[in-house]
């Protein structure tokens, strides 16, 4: 039987070649993704280094996920236009370069602006990487592509923080910008000299400049809004407000004009395609749900149980241990399986952690909010791993890229929405909670009385004493309200557990005729 050959006629790589590829590949992809959440432990750092406030230094968070959202679904048009290869190289070598001059930046202004450069440059590198990945695998080995490169995507924004945090303690923040540098050139030298004769297809294509603009402050003003919402108390805010109406209104306007335009900027036709559609909606779900507890779940750590922000990192870190190594297996024998089975199943593990970690108490000991976490390692797995092949079932390789990098967009869309919505929630359930309990707490009340007791007892009157009762009042509120955060992401879980079905197979991911 004749070996399967990519689009440009070449055979797939294999042996040496193959793992360099991958390896070159998966760290370019480990490295960009790193970057949307180690910073995030270094802003308070970054901000009194160089003389600004914490609210300002957040921007340099608000740049690089604005740009890089904005150019995801961008990727499809400028590969078809400059090809994949030379746009991913091109790519990796300007996140470099933007890398450095951040880790170089003297003031916030000059951080920002390179921030927003780096995130630009960056929008194509994951979607690319997939791509290149899947059509340089043989296509029996495809499925295993797919859940290495899942497996760096979920696992990056996990270990972000814990490395920005050490780094910054132990070093200067600058080097969370300086560490890209060996990694985007290593990722640069294997790429470009595997794969500089197996360039895809290129085309002149006219410029959608409306789409491009429509796309670019519809997106921007959403992500910024997303950012920037809780922090302004959402549409009590009147920049807030006038940045929701314009992304409404330019991305309505987006939606019509790209599905009536001949050579659309992004291809929304794609959702056109039955298991791109429902493969999207599940990732989206998914990560809507998984990105909104690794972000309460360290807030409420530090607030309450009094974690440091590098053990708050350790709280979350352990799901990186069972998909790092789940992840190869499910890639290696998923094809075996329905892969809406094998979604479910992971949908499952998820939706039983939440409600696990639903009833957390104010005492709850590491091991109890380690293991859950960990146990979701699994989830990821038989989760992301899978949808993606899903997603990508039945597409030709022409619009692999393109659909690789709509899925990303909205991918990141669901964890910005996700970061917004689970941290707004946690604010105003924990005021509810507090408040509801407050009404038990009064003078005559025996409870307060019998707390009073105790506190006077170790020497605590007046003032004082109630100062540590409103505290006690304050940890409950909080911990209800999480509880409340979980019990929310376990339904999510739970109508992905039932979308997912509604996919149709068969799933071969890619290079095979539409179904």
């Amino acid at each position: 039987m004749a070996k399967p050959r990519q689009d440009n006629g070449r055979k797939p790589l294999t042996g040496g070649a193959l793992a360099l590829l991958t390896a070159g590949v998966a760290l370019a992809t480990f490295m960009e993704v790193l970057d949307i959440s180690i910073v995030n432990v270094s802003v308070r750092t970054i901000a009194g280094n160089l003389g600004v406030s914490s609210n300002e230094g957040t921007m340099a968070i608000s740049a690089y996920s604005m740009a890089s959202a904005v150019m995801q679904p961008l990727t499809g048009w400028i590969a078809r236009r400059f090809g994949e290869v030379r746009t991913f190289s091109i790519s990796v070598m300007l996140f470099v370069v933007f890398s450095a001059l951040c880790g170089l930046s003297q003031s916030m202004t000059m951080l920002i602006v390179f921030r927003l450069c780096q995130g630009a440059v960056s929008g194509p590198m994951v979607p690319l990487s997939q791509t290149l990945l899947l059509n340089n695998y043989p296509v029996a080995k495809r499925p295993i592509a797919l859940a290495l490169w899942a497996m760096t995507v979920v696992v990056a924004p996990v270990f972000g923080p814990i490395l920005g945090g050490w780094i910054t303690d132990n070093y200067h923040w600058s080097w969370i910008f300086f560490i890209n540098i060996p990694v985007g050139i290593f990722a640069i030298v294997i790429t470009y000299a595997l794969l500089r004769d197996r360039e895809s297809k290129t085309a002149k294509l006219p410029i959608d400049a409306v789409g491009l603009f429509l796309l670019a402050v519809g997106v921007g003003c959403l992500q910024f809004m997303l950012d920037n919402g809780n922090d302004d108390d959402w549409f009590t805010s009147r920049t807030i407000t006038v940045l929701a109406i314009v992304s409404l209104v330019c991305l309505t306007f987006l939606v019509a004009w790209e599905l009536m335009h001949k050579n659309p900027v992004v291809d929304l036709r794609l959702l056109a395609k039955r298991n791109f559609l429902v493969g999207v909606i599940c990732l989206s779900l998914g990560m809507f749900a998984f990105f909104g507890g690794t972000v309460v779940m360290p807030m409420w750590v530090q607030e309450v149980l009094g974690y440091t922000a590098t053990w708050a990192g350790f709280v979350v870190a352990p799901i990186g241990l069972l998909a790092i190594v789940m992840s190869p297996l499910v890639g290696a024998f998923q094809n075996k399986f329905d892969l809406r089975l094998l979604n479910t199943v992971g949908f499952a593990i998820f939706a039983g952690a939440s409600f696990y970690m639903s009833t957390l108490s104010t005492n709850a000991p590491y091991s109890e909010l380690a293991l859950p976490r960990m146990c979701m390692g699994a989830g990821v797995a038989l989760f992301f791993v899978p949808v993606n092949q899903i997603i990508l079932s039945g597409l030709p390789d022409e619009q692999v890229a393109s659909a690789s990098g709509l899925s990303n967009f909205f991918r990141t869309l669901a964890g910005s929405i996700a970061t917004a919505v689970s941290t707004t929630m946690y604010s105003h359930r924990t005021t509810y909670h507090h408040a509801v309990l407050a009404e038990h707490v009064s003078d005559g009340s025996r409870a307060t009385s019998e707390y009073l007791e105790r506190f006077q007892a170790l020497g605590a009157q007046g003032p004082t004493a109630n100062a540590a009762l409103n505290r006690i009042v304050d940890m409950q509120a909080a911990t209800l309200a999480v509880n409340d955060v979980f019990w929310l992401f376990g339904l999510m879980f739970g109508l992905a557990m039932f979308a997912v079905w509604f996919a149709k197979p068969p799933f071969a991911s890619g290079g095979t005729p539409g179904h």
